[in-house]
């Protein structure tokens, strides 16, 4: 299996490794199906999970490639890194402001809970479902960019450690989408939705992990001294979404130790792939 997709194109390997993350969104999603609801506390430890995670990713498998990349470059080997990185959180605070989204376990006003309620321009203009579904959307952006990324660098440098980097990348963010998945459906089936309806938004978050895989790849592939900067750019990305989004998301039941405990893990986790696979 590992000899026939090496033989495969960038292309090819990126579109696969990201239909893989799509599909473990889809899987989260199809707890649907099989339980009423999920446990907090469980709800909370998996997403901190996911968080430490993308953390882990975002220096092991871009920060540290990207910094590498730009050692032999006209330009201090710091500087791709810090460009990029800036760049990606700017850039996704600047989709946050404007596109319509809701946090799970929120309500829409926020009025009630005290939480935060759906942010972007003109959220009461959009139901509860799709308000979710584009505040997942928005986490697996940069998840998937990061995935094409890493495949193009592959493509560039040709280095075998680079495509196993690559592919351990998606497996971590594979992990880290399960709960994202769960907590798109699970909200929506306590509200009445059926579970077929519930699953079906929960699962469609993820689509656009391969969509913007392959615009990831498309761009290093065709503007080669890019790669450190868009390699930082994802890192900053997501880097962005797990401290604006993800972690406070963990916290917001009041689980702060467990939080803290499986944030940590889940690190531990994408470092050891990293690591030892890379």
């Amino acid at each position: 299996m590992w000899e026939w997709f090496v033989q495969q194109t960038p292309t090819i390997q990126t579109l696969l490794a990201t239909l893989f993350t799509w599909g473990m969104t889809a899987l989260g999603a199809a707890l649907v199906f099989t339980a009423k609801r999920v446990n907090l506390k469980v709800m909370d430890a998996m997403l901190a999970f996911a968080g430490g995670v993308m953390i882990a990713a975002s220096f092991w498998s871009l920060l540290s490639p990207a910094i590498e990349m730009a050692e032999d470059g006209p330009v201090p080997d710091w500087l791709p890194a810090v460009v990029g990185f800036m760049l990606g959180g700017i850039f996704l605070w600047s989709v946050d402001k404007v596109l319509p989204h809701l946090h799970p376990e929120e309500d829409q006003t926020g009025s009630l809970t005290g939480k935060r309620g759906a942010e972007g321009i003109n959220p009461d203009h959009f139901r509860r479902s799709t308000l979710l579904v584009l505040a997942i959307t928005l986490h697996n952006i940069p998840e998937g960019f990061a995935v094409g990324v890493a495949f193009g660098s592959y493509a560039q440098t040709g280095s075998l450690s680079q495509l196993v980097g690559a592919v351990t990348l998606a497996i971590g963010m594979g992990l880290q989408n399960f709960p994202e998945g769960t907590s798109v459906s699970m909200p929506l089936r306590r509200e009445g939705m059926s579970r077929g309806k519930a699953f079906w938004y929960g699962q469609l978050s993820g689509l656009v992990e391969p969509i913007s895989g392959l615009v990831g790849l498309w761009l290093v592939s065709i503007i080669e001294p890019l790669l450190p900067y868009a390699l930082a750019f994802a890192a900053g990305a997501m880097i962005f979404v797990t401290v604006e989004e993800v972690i406070p998301g963990s916290r917001e039941n009041g689980n702060k130790d467990l939080a803290a405990i499986w944030l940590m893990v889940g690190f531990t986790v994408m470092m050891l792939l990293d690591v030892a696979l890379g």
